[in-house]
């Protein structure tokens, strides 16, 4: 099932400002913190610098730039996560989209490489491998898209044939081409299956009952027409 949404609807699913959840995301662990808390200090410390070296002042500027350098470990992650949401805002049309779970499947996936020595005193190389959950989604009309996201303990309540929502993006009108989608919601088990967190969830999750409601209560008004 595919319901075409209204562009103010989608623009409160995907917000432009980062939501709690996607700024976490792009919070990352403590060395992410620590690579923008150095970038703060160095900011404020260059600034500092070229004032007492050139003995520039430019007053409110050279204030704001500060700040700016000053709090960057705090608002580069809004940044990072406005930027990724404004990619999907960009499509000009939306769809609500309910089908069903088609398969799914484990993989490793390689993020990172590090170098160490054994007792030996020889080089080795440590591969670090993420295991990630990988969904294919459709329905009968023999559409279906496929996406991965990081193993989670609450993904072993998947399975095949279970209900799946989304939001999916295109450039036509009637969605004939869907270009992009969001992370994945399995209602009868409240799991989300996502790498990054597209969608404000209660919002969605208001979407979501209302159509499911609508298409109850079709049937009732076509019983109604008919006895009448």
């Amino acid at each position: 099932m595919l319901v075409p949404l209204t562009r103010q609807k989608f623009e409160q699913i995907i917000p432009l400002i980062a939501t709690g959840q996607q700024y976490k995301y792009y919070w990352g662990k403590f060395s992410n913190f620590l690579q923008r808390l150095l970038v703060s200090v160095v900011s404020v410390v260059v600034i500092l610098l070229v004032k007492a070296l050139f003995g520039l002042d430019f007053g409110p500027i050279l204030f704001f730039l500060g700040v700016l350098g000053a709090m960057f470990w705090l608002w580069y992650p809004v940044f990072q996560a406005s930027v990724r949401n404004a990619k999907c805002r960009r499509y000009k049309y939306s769809g609500f989209f309910r089908g069903r779970i088609l398969d799914w499947w484990i993989t490793d996936r390689l993020i990172g490489k590090q170098e160490t020595v054994n007792s030996k005193g020889e080089l080795v190389i440590v591969e670090n491998r993420e295991k990630r959950i990988n969904l294919e989604v459709g329905d009968d009309t023999g559409f279906s898209v496929e996406l991965d996201a990081p193993l989670r303990p609450y993904h072993k309540a998947i399975a095949r044939g279970q209900i799946a929502e989304m939001i999916v993006m295109s450039n036509r009108a009637d969605l004939g081409t869907i270009e992009d989608f969001s992370d994945v919601y399995i209602p009868n088990r409240d799991i989300w299956v996502n790498d990054y967190p597209y969608l404000r969830r209660d919002f969605f999750s208001e979407t979501s009952r209302r159509i499911r409601e609508d298409q109850q209560d079709r049937p009732r008004r076509r019983r109604r027409k008919y006895e009448d």
